[in-house]
């Protein structure tokens, strides 16, 4: 991957990308950074031809800068449209987002309306939640956790309900350390505005995808399901086996899901 710093008023932004054709947009969750969403979805994206891919980085986190001015989510919407204005001009894009990334795509996509030809909101966070079920530990392998200094054992104990090698693996290249270098002010100063202003958002009638995970203790699937009305061209998919780090524990399922996501964006883009 290739990676670019843009200075967006105060602020430098940090993305990496690859590809070329369609810019598909694609927004990572509080606490990790670019990586994360990276390494569960090249594998489904980077398989298509024609797809350049963008994964920039939040403020706070990764190589992206938080300057005293972004001081909400409301700001980090705002830092990103116009990232994506000095980026990609007026260009049609694709917006994907996970977890809080998920919540500003679709803030992002209702601003830019105009421009984005399809949203996938995967364990997407929202306002609040509801129904949130306790957390559970669906499937474990003997040493999953093995060799992690105490915080980081936590950490992973915390997010995955399927431990296995393979989501140790996952989490010890795309999720610690996104999480290991954090601006903890910056980030706690974001996230006490939580709500960014959505009034007046156009409404979005291209496809959507949202996927939850039935065990996702972190923000639930009940709510994700309020945000199909919002959307007349949305598929909905609740995941067994999966928490709030769906994009690790179920990867081939959630890859046939955005594959089928691209089929219907493709085919509309034809029809325009």
């Amino acid at each position: 991957m290739r990676t670019t710093m843009t200075d967006v008023g105060e602020a430098r932004v940090h993305h990496a990308e690859v590809g070329a054709g369609t810019p598909v947009v694609v927004l990572h969750g509080m606490g990790v950074d670019h990586r994360e969403p990276a390494a569960a979805l090249e594998p489904v994206l980077g398989a298509r031809t024609g797809y350049r891919r963008l994964y920039p980085d939040l403020p706070g986190m990764g190589g992206t800068t938080a300057p005293a001015s972004v001081a909400s989510s409301d700001d980090v919407v705002a830092l990103l449209a116009d990232w994506l204005d000095a980026t990609l001009g007026d260009a049609h894009v694709l917006l994907v987002g996970h977890s809080y990334g998920a919540y500003l795509a679709r803030v992002l996509a209702g601003r830019r309306a105009g421009r984005v030809d399809g949203l996938a909101l995967l364990c997407p966070a929202g306002a609040r939640s509801r129904d949130v079920p306790a957390r559970v530990v669906l499937h474990e392998e003997p040493g999953a956790d093995d060799g992690l200094d105490p915080a980081a054992a936590e950490q992973y104990r915390d997010y995955f309900v399927v431990r296995t090698a393979a989501t140790r693996r996952r989490f010890d290249e795309a999720v610690q350390p996104g999480a290991a270098s954090l601006d903890l002010p910056a980030l706690e100063r974001i996230a006490g505005p939580w709500e960014p202003d959505e009034t007046g958002l156009a409404p979005l009638e291209v496809p959507v995808l949202v996927v939850a995970g039935r065990q996702d203790s972190s923000v639930g699937y009940a709510a994700a399901w309020d945000l199909v009305e919002r959307y007349p061209r949305a598929t909905f998919a609740v995941l067994d086996r999966a928490g709030h780090a769906l994009l690790h524990e179920q990867g081939p399922l959630l890859g046939a899901l955005v594959d089928e996501w691209l089929d219907r964006v493709e085919e509309d883009r034809a029809t325009r």
